[in-house]
């Protein structure tokens, strides 16, 4: 559904997490009916989805719910158990027995997401982001990547949460991510090993090897998954936002977990960055030491007429302290070969150089404007909110010769009669 340079911004005021990627995606526009049927391809059971419509913060939004059956249940959206006192000893010993059973090495993982119909695409982004997971994950117990045993990451739910991710973004034909920060909490958080601080060790060696921005937050909680940090890390491809940019469409992404002070909600944004106009234009220059003032007269008359937008002559000394001029021109690009030859044609010069150059310019217009004196043309140029208006020389000296007057109060009046908006009729733009 994007278009040509388009760019995903996903915005993690909220933290990030893997379902928030994908109700996030869905709502940009992803196919559900292809994203189910991919699931469904999957070697994985124990689950159902649940894609529906939800409020936080007062906003519509879209969720992605991965619904296990008892035996795969892993509390991950249980805000009791992340941030409780641990004094369940059912709920704790219940937690630990499911999580006994859900342990996955790296190649059990990928010989899932292999055994589906995923595309080569989705495919290589969802094994990139378990990589990128195994990575963290061997850091931060000590141990070889071969060695890393999942616990949360490698439950249902975490699975169906990756390649569903990987499912829409290659569904949407996403290749350019950009992602400035991650929103992250404060305080501890309960998982499989015991109580651990916020952020999670997996997250802060996904945001280490990858230049992940943390940006902390007051809110007490873990904003920030491992699986929504990997995700980020696997498919970001900037972390600075254009200047300007246009957005196209937006989708909002529902999360779980409730915290005072964060909204909930994952904003993914397509935009096209949107430059300053710019004109394709040519640059000649040559240096002329053996040539008449007329004949540079009248070879700047004949460049003009010919289309030339700007001329000029610069004083230099050339080799043996000869005394010459540097003649410049200013073109579009497709006129530069008729007027290469009018340079050849009338002076002497044995070369031009030839540049290439962009240039951004003001939006423009010529404005006829009627005057005590009669009427006049006046160049607008505008610049954000601000316009800034030009009398036109030809207008303005026809005026000054026929009222008998100074051209630079004929000047002073157009410009006078221009603020004050009397006439303001569009002549025609340039």
């Amino acid at each position: 559904m994007n278009s040509r340079n388009s760019k995903l911004y996903l915005e993690c005021s909220s933290g990030i997490s893997g379902d928030m990627v994908v109700a996030a995606l869905l709502d940009l526009g992803a196919d559900e009916t292809l994203l189910r049927r991919t699931l469904d391809s999957l070697k994985v059971s124990g689950y159902e989805i649940v894609i529906s419509r939800v409020r936080k913060s007062g906003l519509d939004a879209c969720d992605f719910d991965v619904r296990l059956d008892p035996a795969h249940e892993n509390h991950d959206h249980d805000m009791e158990y992340l941030h409780g006192d641990g004094s369940d000893p059912v709920h704790e010993h219940t937690h630990k027995h499911i999580h006994s059973h859900e342990h996955r090495g790296l190649r059990e993982i990928l010989e899932i997401l292999r055994s589906g119909d995923l595309t080569p695409g989705a495919l290589t982004v969802a094994e990139s982001i378990f990589r990128v997971i195994a990575r963290a994950e061997a850091k931060a117990h000590g141990v070889v990547e071969d060695q890393v045993h999942f616990h949360e990451v490698g439950a249902v739910d975490s699975i169906v949460d990756i390649a569903a991710a990987a499912i829409c973004l290659d569904n949407l034909g996403i290749e350019e991510v950009i992602v400035p920060e991650l929103r992250e909490g404060r305080g501890t958080i309960r998982c499989q090993h015991g109580v651990i601080p916020v952020p999670v060790p997996a997250v802060c060696h996904i945001a280490e090897d990858y230049g992940l921005v943390l940006h902390m937050c007051d809110v007490e909680g873990e904003l920030v998954t491992p699986t929504g940090a990997a995700i980020a890390a696997a498919v970001r491809t900037s972390g600075r936002l254009p200047e300007r940019f246009i957005i196209e469409k937006t989708g909002v992404g529902a999360g779980k977990r409730n915290y005072q002070g964060a909204p909930g909600i994952l904003r993914a944004m397509m935009i096209r960055e949107e430059k300053p106009e710019t004109e394709g234009i040519c640059k000649l220059e040559s240096n002329i030491d053996d040539c008449s003032g007329e004949v540079l007269g009248y070879v700047m008359k004949r460049l003009l007429e010919a289309g030339a937008r700007d001329v000029s002559y610069i004083p230099l000394f050339m080799k043996k302290n000869r005394p010459a001029w540097q003649l410049n021109v200013i073109c579009d690009r497709e006129k530069n070969e008729a007027l290469e030859q009018i340079i050849f044609d009338e002076t002497t010069t044995i070369g031009i150089r030839r540049i290439k150059v962009e240039r951004s310019v003001l939006g423009r217009e010529i404005r006829r404007v009627s005057t005590p004196i009669g009427e006049a043309l006046v160049k607008v140029c505008s610049t954000g909110s601000l316009k800034r208006a030009y009398p036109e020389y030809e207008t303005a000296a026809a005026l000054a010769e026929y009222n008998h007057m100074p051209l630079q109060e004929v000047y002073r009046i157009i410009r006078q009669s221009w603020e004050k908006g009397i006439g303001d009729e569009t002549h025609g733009s340039q």
